[in-house]
């Protein structure tokens, strides 16, 4: 349960903030506690949490808007500028609102002394886990700044690494999408009014000539019903999607799917190895730490993958046996991180793993809308060329008849 307080310092000062405790008896123990002299202490309405809720759905904290946090943040304690007063500070410059609570929440978990990273855990919706342990790594050597500007380095490479596949995706995406919603309209409103000047001269006409007859008189008076079945489709195919068995299908498929496919597995395996390298490089034991970066890999074929090489490593094996039995993980990251155990540096051989495969996914990518292009020119062509065949070609011989 949270309550709002009002309490005053031992030099007289009054502080507002919110504190989480089951009982009101018990809040005002922990104010006191904390040398703070309890003037007001009242439940939090619940409208604030359903305002919380609302903003998280309509506002979410971008991974933009992550980086921006987390490299303001460095800089300031590198100034050695107090982590409340940092926070304080970046709290008025931000603009998302459901930002806003989440940052004004965590420097009053501060106040109230507990660590950066316990206040972040609180949030699990906003900081992921990897962030989280990255953070606790630097409070206990003493170098939370260093670490900060790892979170944002990392959140920076995995947003780049993510846009990069998007946005090779958006063109032929886009032009199908527009090719489909203006065939949809071409078939039930144009072609059945051409349609009807070949039923109106009564000439035989081909067999498909018929069958694209037959589906504009359908689509001319069906066309609603249509539409409706297909938004039907399309949202039951994203609700499916959104279930724990369609999301493992659909990373089943998506690195399975020819052209693409091989981006979305190399997205994977940069991203696996440049978190992990991040992780052992700031002292998390490499069990923890193999388990911690299955979880933001976004894949689960990946994820059970790397589950089991956590499991392996428990044992006392090596990682490398479990990704060399995957035929999903390239031959040659299974020899290099075998090398990598064997000479002890895997942070470091994970680091040129990263690199070799962020390049290959950058390359690809800018490939893709290329070796997409004349496929999407050829299946638009074909459609057309259809269409065009099947409704001109008749009303052209049967004018040539007529005279």
């Amino acid at each position: 349960m949270k309550f709002n307080f009002k309490a005053k310092t031992p030099s007289g000062e009054y502080k507002e903030g919110t504190i989480n405790a089951s009982t009101k008896e018990l809040a005002v123990t922990i104010l006191q506690k904390n040398n703070l002299l309890p003037v007001s202490v009242q439940v939090e309405e619940q409208e604030n949490d359903f305002s919380k809720i609302f903003f998280k759905y309509y506002d979410r904290v971008t991974e933009k808007e992550l980086v921006i946090f987390f490299r303001q943040l460095a800089i300031l304690i590198e100034a050695r500028v107090p982590i409340v007063v940092s926070l304080s500070a970046i709290l008025e410059q931000t603009a998302s609102k459901y930002f806003i609570k989440i940052i004004r929440e965590m420097v009053n978990d501060i106040e109230d002394g507990m660590s950066f990273s316990a206040s972040m855990e609180k949030h699990k919706d906003v900081f992921s886990n990897l962030s989280i342990n990255i953070v606790r790594a630097g409070e206990a050597s003493g170098n939370l700044k260093k670490s900060i500007d790892y979170v944002a380095e990392n959140i920076e490479r995995n947003y780049n690494l993510t846009k990069r596949v998007q946005s090779a995706l958006i063109y032929p995406g886009l032009v199908l999408l527009v090719f489909f919603i203006i065939g949809f309209l071409v078939i039930s409103f144009v072609l059945p009014n051409l349609t009807a000047i070949i039923k109106e001269l009564n000439a035989d006409i081909p067999w498909y000539t018929k069958s694209v007859i037959v589906v504009g008189d359908f689509m001319k008076v069906y066309w609603w019903a249509v539409a409706t079945i297909i938004i039907a489709f399309v949202g039951a195919i994203m609700y499916y999607l959104n279930t724990e068995d369609g999301r493992k299908e659909w990373d089943q498929i998506k690195i399975k799917l020819p052209i693409v496919g091989p981006i979305f597995r190399y997205v994977y395996i940069t991203r696996f190895a440049e978190n992990l390298g991040v992780l052992l490089s700031g002292g998390i034991p490499i069990i923890r730490a193999i388990t911690i970066v299955s979880s933001v890999i976004n894949n689960i074929v990946f994820e059970k993958i790397f589950l089991e090489a956590a499991e392996e490593v428990k044992r006392g094996g090596n990682m490398s046996t479990v990704l060399g039995r995957s035929s999903d993980i390239p031959p040659m990251v299974t020899h290099m991180v075998r090398i990598g155990e064997e000479s002890g540096q895997i942070d470091s051989v994970l680091g040129h793993i990263a690199k070799f495969y962020d390049q290959e996914t950058e390359m690809m990518a800018k490939n893709l809308s290329t070796l997409l292009e004349p496929v999407l020119m050829i299946f638009i062509g074909i459609a057309v060329g259809f269409m065009a065949f099947a409704i001109l070609m008749p009303i052209y011989n049967i004018a040539g008849q007529i005279k």
